[in-house]
């Protein structure tokens, strides 16, 4: 059986591999996170487990930064025509 002759001198070429987030996804990520920790330091702040912010403000908060962040992970750029 014979074998294929090597090319000499040609090296795999190596692909770029580029950043599947920008800036603007992290930005937007520690947003939501930063929203998250305050939701949390308010329910703490209260210290009352039937408190108007521990029972309305706070989850709806929790959701939306949640939801946010997920946002922020999905979120692609527009691909530049070439």
């Amino acid at each position: 059986m014979k074998s294929l002759p090597k090319k000499a001198g040609k090296k795999p070429e190596s692909k770029s591999a580029a950043m599947p987030l920008g800036a603007r996804n992290y930005v937007m990520i520690a947003c939501g996170a930063a929203l998250i920790a305050l939701s949390y330091l308010g329910m703490y702040l209260e210290r009352d487990a039937d408190g108007f912010f521990s029972l309305y403000i706070s989850p709806l908060t929790l959701v939306a930064a949640y939801v946010w962040i997920v946002f922020a992970v999905l979120l692609r750029r527009k691909k530049e025509a070439s």
